[in-house]
C-alpha cells in the first residue's frame, strides 16, 4: 500500500523533462520570432536604403553595411525556416550563433561611438541570440540521443 505514493512521485519525475522541454521549445520559438522580426527589419533597411543614407548614419564603408544587412536577413530566415519546414534543423543554432557574432560587433561599435547606455540594446539582442543558439543546440543533442536509443 505504501508503494503508491512512490509510484506517483516516480511518474511525475519522468514527466518533468518532457514538460521542461516543452516550455523551452515555446520560449525558443517566441524569442526566435522576435529576433527574426528585428533582424528582418534591420537587415532589410540596410539593403533598401541608399548607400549615402547608410554611411551618413554609420561611419562604416557602404559595402560592409550591405554585407551586414545580408547576414541579418539570412540569419532571420535561418532562425525560422528550418524549424517550420523540418529541413536541416541544425541550421537554426548556427543562425543564432552567426547573429550573436553580428551583435557582438554591433555592441562593440555602439560602445565605442555612442557610449554604454545605447550599447545595452545590441547587447540584449545578442544575449537573446545566444539563448536561441544554446537552447536549440541542447534540444538538438537531446533529440539525437533519443534517436540513438531507439536505433
Amino acid at each position: 500500500m505504501q508503494a503508491q505514493p512512490y509510484l506517483f512521485f516516480d511518474a511525475r519525475c519522468r514527466q518533468a523533462p518532457a514538460r521542461r522541454r516543452s516550455m523551452l521549445t515555446r520560449a525558443l520559438w517566441t524569442v526566435q520570432g522576435l529576433l527574426a522580426l528585428i533582424f528582418l527589419f534591420a537587415g532589410g533597411m540596410k539593403l533598401a536604403l541608399p548607400l549615402q543614407a547608410l554611411t551618413g548614419q554609420i561611419a562604416l564603408p557602404g559595402p560592409f553595411v550591405r554585407f551586414i544587412g545580408v547576414a541579418e536577413v539570412l540569419g532571420a530566415i535561418g532562425l525560422i525556416l528550418p524549424g517550420i519546414l523540418h529541413i536541416r534543423p541544425d541550421l537554426t543554432p548556427l543562425a543564432g550563433a552567426g547573429l550573436t557574432i553580428v551583435m557582438v560587433g554591433a555592441t562593440v561599435y555602439t560602445l565605442t561611438t555612442a557610449g554604454a547606455g545605447p550599447a545595452l540594446i545590441p547587447l540584449g539582442v545578442g544575449l537573446l541570440a545566444v539563448f536561441v543558439a544554446c537552447g536549440r543546440w541542447q534540444l538538438l543533442d537531446e533529440s539525437r540521443k533519443i534517436e540513438r536509443r531507439v536505433d
